[in-house]
């Protein structure tokens, strides 16, 4: 596919391991490897992910490197706008709504600018003033972009509604490589194992599945943790309280979930709120049902039969009963849940982004 711009900038504040850095690095280097030229301009070189980014991408680094601390981001986005200002490129994408600053500070700047929604515009804990608030600093930053993308249908007439203009359009989270392996029968392993994956931090809601095993029925039923973070030490203390220390494993940061998945029956997400979660799309195409809280619109994924359930958010009860649930079933065919993600591959989804930015005028 010919490239129908120059160039593509992307903005990052680093390297780190979150969602937002990984599908913005994802879509780099699949839009390099498409044959368009593809710049990173990053604060800083922290963090393990540069290395996805394969040998056709270009990093730049600010100079001098900007960490992440208070008001990081009005510096990065300072350093942004000079870079453009001394390079010319087709079409800035701005990941994700950590960066919505960097939006803000090259709109107008006379190239396009695409900015992501990654997170969920509308969380319940905010409460009524905090949620205006943040429809209003939303507006504020993004009302000189040219396109938004969001992660699903909902999210882009809620963009719509608190953008007060239609400039928003879906397209699909790149979680699958093209040619990511086939979804593997389910392992018929006694005990069953269930396996939770993220950084571990309260809103991610580990406790809760921690609570929701030590209450299966089935005492056998081992649960397997992947990722790592603050809460590490304290939710392996509730193991050992609820007596189940035996069952649970914190394995850590892992760089590929799928071999995880393919020895699981069942996975399980129980945050408090998420955008578009890659790893409810990478669980699926592994073939393996998700039990989920009411977290996210990507439970839409779960109606189809045999994808899963959804739970009310906070309810570690419920999170029981629909695990004991789904363990009690026949396991699905793992074909049939992989074909459910297939519109998440990297080569769809990229080449929906150059049709977008082909679109788009300053």
């Amino acid at each position: 596919m010919a490239a129908p711009f120059p160039s593509i900038l992307i903005v990052l504040h680093d390297f780190a391991l979150g969602g937002t850095e990984r599908v913005a690095i994802r879509l780099a280097r699949g839009w390099a490897e498409r044959g368009v030229a593809v710049t990173i301009f990053a604060g800083s070189n922290d963090g393990p992910l540069r290395a996805l980014a394969g040998s056709h991408v270009e990093i730049v680094v600010a100079d001098p490197p900007i960490s992440r601390k208070h008001g990081s981001r009005r510096r990065l986005a300072r350093a942004a706008r000079a870079f453009v200002a001394r390079r010319r490129f087709g079409h800035v994408f701005v990941p994700g709504n950590f960066h919505w600053p960097v939006a803000a500070a090259l709109a107008g700047t006379g190239i396009g600018v695409t900015a992501q929604v990654s997170a969920a515009l509308d969380k319940p804990q905010r409460g009524p003033i905090r949620q205006w608030a943040f429809e209003m600093r939303m507006r504020r930053l993004l009302r000189g972009v040219n396109a938004v993308v969001t992660l699903s249908d909902r999210a882009r007439d809620q963009a719509d509604r608190i953008l007060r203009r239609r400039v928003s359009t879906t397209i699909a989270l790149p979680a699958l490589a093209d040619y990511a392996p086939a979804a593997l029968p389910t392992p018929d392993t006694s005990p069953p194992v269930i396996v939770a994956a993220g950084r571990l931090v309260p809103e991610k809601g580990f406790a809760r599945v921690i609570a929701a095993v030590a209450a299966l029925p089935d005492a056998s039923v081992r649960l397997v943790i992947v990722g790592d973070g603050p809460e590490k030490a304290a939710l392996r203390q509730q193991s050992e309280a609820l007596g189940i220390a035996d069952r649970v494993e914190l394995v850590g940061y892992v760089a590929d979930i799928r071999p995880w998945l393919d020895t699981a029956r069942l996975f399980v997400l129980a945050s408090d709120f998420e955008g578009y979660p890659a790893v409810l799309v990478e669980a699926l195409a592994a073939g393996r049902p998700v039990v989920a809280t009411d977290c996210t619109p990507a439970t839409g994924l779960l109606d189809a039969p045999g994808a899963g359930m959804v739970v009310p958010l906070g309810d570690s009860a419920a999170l029981s009963r629909a695990i004991a649930a789904m363990l009690a079933q026949a396991a699905p065919n793992p074909a049939r849940l992989s074909a459910l993600v297939e519109h998440h591959r990297i080569g769809a989804v990229a080449a929906a982004y150059l049709d977008l930015f082909a679109g788009v005028r300053p």
